[in-house]
């Protein structure tokens, strides 16, 4: 069944809906600051475990608390009222409130991102400690080299898993934007900032899996064409992550869902 939504087509007085929206934006800037916040401790914290290991864990951490902050701030966000004139009826889906090309870029990256966790799985190896995945291992003309970490099933897992959960609350955050009353503007705003943080755990987690993976291939002498050709492909997918997450972390910790629509600007003057 497809939900059916309530645009306004006619305001003629503001002065209702002025303070409901004043008071949405610090409630949501707040929640997202706290967010961000709550993630860089949080990723100072685990960057220091193991010998700096703990920075494959300390990334997607990180996006993952930057997400919570935007879904609490969504909650705690009611919906602008006002006096409605007069509405239309048009089909409503999450498809029409998310940014397209943000939304297939880091769909792109989030692909590479499993793509490279699970070949990096496929390759490791156990290290000293007998730790499955976390260490890659090669042979050439008969000497062995080894170099961890590695983003094997060790780090992997976790990362993946943080990307799971990522995902389903965000599509489920969106999928409430969408059927939730409100202007489209804001469910625009609010929809961008849901991609956004999505955003935050696919470009750190791809940058340090990334940049991991691309140092323990050039601290080898024995990874050859397969290796050189592997760094072609990894130094490329980091730099588009380290451009894409302080985008996106701007974009998180700006929030545009308490701003007045053009049109209502319009009116106001």
């Amino acid at each position: 069944m497809t939900d059916l939504d309530m645009t306004d087509l006619a305001r003629t007085d503001l002065g209702p809906t002025a303070p409901s929206t004043a008071s949405r934006g610090p409630v949501d800037r707040h929640a997202r600051w706290t967010g961000v916040a709550t993630g860089g401790l949080t990723a100072c914290w685990l960057s220091t475990l193991g010998h700096g290991n703990g920075v494959l864990y300390a990334l997607p951490a990180f996006g993952l608390c930057a997400v919570a902050g935007v879904l609490v701030g969504d909650a705690l966000t009611a919906p602008a009222r006002g006096p409605v004139r007069t509405a239309g009826l048009a089909p409503r889906r999450v498809r029409d409130h998310v940014p397209p090309r943000l939304t297939l870029l880091l769909t792109v990256l989030a692909i590479a991102l499993v793509a490279l966790l699970a070949t990096a799985g496929a390759v490791a190896s156990p290290d000293d400690l007998g730790r499955a995945g976390r260490r890659i291992t090669l042979t050439c003309n008969g000497m062995t080299e080894a170099h961890s970490p590695w983003p094997g099933l060790y780090y992997g897992l976790p990362m993946l898993a943080c990307l799971a959960v990522a995902t389903g609350a965000c599509g489920w955050s969106l999928r409430r934007i969408a059927t939730r009353p409100g202007d489209e503007q804001s469910r625009r705003d609010r929809s961008l900032a849901i991609v956004a943080a999505w955003g935050i755990v696919v470009s750190v987690s791809l940058l340090g899996a990334a940049v991991t993976a691309s140092a323990s291939l050039l601290s080898l002498r024995c990874d050859g064409t397969t290796g050189t050709v592997a760094t072609v492909f990894l130094v490329p997918m980091a730099l588009v992550s380290l451009v894409t997450a302080p985008w996106l972390l701007f974009t998180i910790c700006s929030p545009r869902a308490g701003r007045l629509r053009r049109t209502d600007r319009g009116v106001r003057r």
